[in-house]
């Protein structure tokens, strides 16, 4: 019994190896294997968080990077121990939340078979959905997809990232049956690889179906294209609040506004956070400028999205962030705690990302909102006909960058609309409505993108239903489950290795 329970262990052990280079690396070759071997272990809440826990340890190290902290005021003896910590804290959290799917699995009835495991799978994808809404920057399986299997990450257009999730937790299922088959039955097992082969044939091929036609486009008249210059900074936000960095900035920005305008650009965006309170604006701006910068509303600060559209309207149209990073935007009214904000503490603005700024509607996300598939998908269903990513990665390293930049195509593929990606050190992009990264910039080097911005109408079924259908089919398959389980279904039970030493001589 001891070696089988540290069979389990090891088992989750690299399990969780690939799962965070897949989180990293992205493609269902790194993530489907890696649920193979969480299904193996999936009535062991033990092994299953230790799955979770390394997977987590792997695809958050760059947490790591905000050490040093000292110039938010932390001492440095504390610095590095509060950034492991806040890594730490991910990782726990991701183990008690796989540990809590794993005793869900021992309690189910049957030995989960096909309806225990679309049982499984549906409430880790709806999961997901649900986490992305949280203050912790979720990234989930769903989007592990991307960019490595562009044709499966087509069907976020029908089912969005939980539905992603889903095929990929069943897919990870099918592998782990088709071993435990091969072992016990080998006879079974070419009819198993047959019906796998074909669900992968099925499931890439409708991903390319939705990518092709996904969009309801009979009101489908796209406004003109936009010529839209983006602006990479790379100030490094250590440096961002320091005087010399103060006091250069209204000439660089005139500098760029004007290479901006001689290329032809008809606006101008710049990442989340460039313009400090009080900005002195020149009188004559030239073009309208979409910034990342802070207001103050009811007395309360809010980092924002602001319209320039003339030096003397001033703001003429704005939209906050909803959703704040825990300590570095948003923190508890501990006096301990006053000075981990860099920004000295911020309020949450409305939670829609709809914004009517003057030209095409678009969806806003303001750094981590990105991973909120469902609030972007809102947008476009209340008449958003592009997306605007801001963001400020820095001092995280490229890893996160790339993270970023999947998720951004998810949301392209989601909603079938362009996206641009403008961020502090990258990632600054032109994603078309496919999900098609068409131009970037080098990471973490100042420039500016001149990009054609065309606006899109028309709905895909994920816009119209969202998570629903995934909700529905949930409750048909735990009704099924409940109503007519079959006893000994599913997965026979894994061969039980014998001792290879007599028991002990009782007395």
């Amino acid at each position: 019994m001891g070696n089988d329970r540290s069979l389990l262990m090891v088992r989750g052990l690299i399990g969780g190896v690939l799962a965070g280079l897949g989180l990293c690396l992205s493609g269902p070759w790194w993530m489907v294997p890696a649920l193979a071997l969480l299904w193996s272990i999936v009535r062991s809440p033990l092994a299953a968080s230790l799955w979770a826990g390394v997977a987590v340890a792997i695809s958050h190290r760059w947490l790591i990077a905000l050490h040093p902290l000292t110039w938010l005021g932390v001492p440095a003896p504390l610095s590095l121990p509060l950034a492991m910590g806040v890594w730490l804290a991910c990782v726990l959290a991701a183990a008690l939340l796989v540990a809590a799917w794993s005793c869900l699995a021992r309690w189910l009835p049957g030995r989960c078979g096909m309806r225990q495991a679309l049982v499984l799978s549906l409430v880790w994808g709806l999961s997901e959905t649900l986490l992305a809404r949280w203050p912790l920057f979720w990234i989930g399986v769903g989007g592990s997809a991307l960019p490595g299997d562009r044709w499966l990450a087509g069907l976020a257009g029908w089912f969005g990232a939980g539905g992603l999730a889903t095929i990929q937790l069943l897919l990870g299922w099918w592998l782990w049956q088709l071993w435990s088959v091969a072992r016990s039955e080998p006879g079974q097992r070419w009819r198993l690889l047959r019906w796998g082969v074909l669900a992968l044939v099925v499931v890439h091929g409708l991903g390319v179906v939705a990518l092709i036609g996904s969009v309801d486009r009979r009101t489908d008249h796209s406004e003109a294209s936009l010529p839209v210059a983006l602006w990479q900074t790379a100030i490094p936000t250590r440096e961002k609040f320091s005087d010399r960095r103060q006091a250069e900035l209204p000439e660089r920005l005139r500098q760029v506004m004007d290479s901006a305008q001689s290329g032809g650009a008809e606006l101008l965006i710049a990442p989340e956070g460039t313009l400090p309170l009080k900005f002195p604006f020149a009188e004559d701006r030239g073009i309208p400028l979409i910034s990342g910068g802070f207001r103050f509303v009811g007395g309360q600060q809010r980092s924002s999205l602001l319209l320039l559209a003339s030096s003397r309207q001033g703001t003429s149209s704005s939209i906050d962030k909803h959703r704040l990073v825990p300590l570095g935007e948003w923190m508890p009214s501990w006096p301990a705690l006053a000075g981990l904000s860099a920004v000295g503490g911020l309020q949450p603005g409305e939670p829609s990302r709809f914004w009517r700024w003057g030209g095409p509607p678009a969806a806003v996300a303001i750094c981590y909102e990105i991973s909120n598939g469902s609030a972007l998908a809102a947008a476009v269903a209340d008449g958003a006909q592009w997306i605007l990513a801001a963001a400020n990665l820095d001092p995280y390293p490229l890893l996160l960058q790339r993270q970023f930049l999947a998720l951004a195509q998810l949301r392209s593929l989601e909603t079938a609309r362009p996206l641009l990606s403008v961020a502090n050190t990258g990632p600054t992009a032109l994603i078309a409505d496919r999900g098609v990264v068409e131009a970037q910039l080098p990471a973490m080097r100042p420039g500016l993108l001149p990009v054609q911005l065309d606006p899109q109408q028309g709905r895909t079924l994920y816009v119209l239903w969202r998570d629903w259908p995934l909700w529905v089919l949930l409750l048909v398959a735990v009704v099924s489950l409940w109503i007519r389980p079959r006893p000994g279904s599913g997965l026979r039970p894994a061969r039980i290795r014998l001792r290879k030493t007599p028991p002990p001589v009782q007395g």
